[in-house]
């Protein structure tokens, strides 16, 4: 039986707690060592439940532990540089959540580095190894829904009003890598070019920022090559949002407010006709799409397969949500 890599996981965050810990336990080929967090008695507990043999009161003790060969980050959108950074050069692989950097040249300075240092660098878009997600990607490319020409995404959620009051969250802050099309934003512009398969050639956007500066609510539109459009909503300000819809010529697929995280329930959709007015739903057995994740890309780091997405993937994302953030502020339509 090959033994199961151990992976160290920096910052103790709910995403951490409530599904990467979980998934990682329960994968076939990875486990959780070690756990990092500044604040030690709140990690315990979690420690204790999953089985994890070590706690750290610093992220840099972890990364010098030589037991350990992969890093799962966890940590506020403004250190996912700099721990993916300090994690390679202590050579050890990075599974980092999203959004991978706070910006374009960030992500480059990521990537550059996993592949100078021979190590394997991935952002954590689970939505991508669902079943479901896995389905609907096979379907627009077999053009089941005839020629791709409009992408309709949205993740949007009401943040707790004390908080918007108040400011006191990272997601509300700049300088930590806040504001909604960041932080949730990054989620549609990648699934617009994972189901376009191309990059786009220009992009408008609107935002309303917060009194600290943070963009609050934003709306986007990408224009692809071949008449293809995306529209993109994120916000911290609205009723529940998470859901896409993909337009063809012939025929439309149209997802329930479950998009990217349905959890480990069925997943459904619903396909109809390019005339119809309802259409036939499909139901794909649940899966958990973190473990499929966190299984995908402990086989790339033994070596086993490659990544189904090359880490370029993730610099490409960032320009473009660099590119929509400059829309926003200037009110001008910004070419790629």
């Amino acid at each position: 039986m090959v033994e199961k890599l151990k992976w160290g996981v920096l910052g103790n965050a709910n995403i951490a707690r409530v599904c990467m810990i979980p998934a990682i336990q329960k994968s076939s080929n990875s486990t959780v060592y070690a756990l990092a967090s500044r604040l030690p008695e709140d990690a315990g507990p979690v420690a204790a439940k999953n089985n994890i043999a070590r706690v750290y009161d610093s992220y840099d003790k972890l990364l010098t532990d030589p037991r350990i060969q992969v890093i799962y980050i966890a940590l506020p959108n403004h250190l996912h540089h700099p721990w993916t950074l300090a994690a390679l050069k202590a050579g050890k692989h990075v599974l980092c959540e999203k959004p991978l950097a706070c910006n374009a040249a960030q992500a480059r300075e990521m990537v550059d580095t996993a592949r100078d240092s021979g190590l394997q660098l991935m952002e954590a878009f689970m939505y991508r190894f669902h079943p479901r997600s896995q389905r609907i990607k096979e379907m627009v490319a077999n053009e089941s829904i005839g020629t791709p020409r409009l992408v309709r995404c949205a993740f949007c959620y009401a943040m707790a009003q004390k908080l918007v009051d108040s400011g006191d969250s990272a997601r509300l802050k700049p300088e930590m890598g806040g504001g909604a099309l960041l932080d949730v934003g990054c989620y549609c512009v990648s699934l617009a070019r994972w189901l376009f398969g191309c990059e786009p050639t220009r992009v408008q956007g609107q935002a309303i920022y917060h009194s600290g500066g943070a963009d609050v609510h934003f709306t986007g539109i990408l224009r692809f090559s071949d008449q293809g459009l995306a529209t993109l909503e994120a916000s911290f300000v609205s009723a529940l949002q998470q859901t896409y819809t993909v337009v063809g010529s012939t025929g439309a697929i149209e997802l329930p407010h479950n998009a990217f995280i349905p959890w480990e329930k069925d997943a459904v959709y619903t396909v109809r006709d390019k005339e119809a007015e309802e259409g036939s739903q499909h139901v794909v057995p649940g899966a958990d799409e973190y473990q499929l994740m966190v299984e995908c890309f402990a086989e790339a780091v033994s070596g086993e397969s490659a990544l189904p997405d090359l880490p370029e993937d993730s610099v490409l994302n960032m320009k473009v949500i660099d590119a929509l953030a400059r829309a926003a502020q200037t009110g001008r339509t910004i070419d790629l």
